[in-house]
């Protein structure tokens, strides 16, 4: 399950980044700031 979870929050990551080239800002930010939630390992709140 974590493998998953962390997978999904990559791929979130990534999606936010990608939103912010393309400048869309505020939802850039949520995917990321989600991606780093939902990411084992990576965030500071787990």
């Amino acid at each position: 399950m974590g493998i998953l979870m962390l997978i999904l929050g990559i791929v979130l990551i990534v999606a936010g980044v990608f939103a912010l080239v393309r400048r869309q800002m505020l939802w850039g930010i949520v995917l990321i700031v989600v991606g780093l939630v939902v990411a084992p390992g990576i965030s500071y709140l787990g």
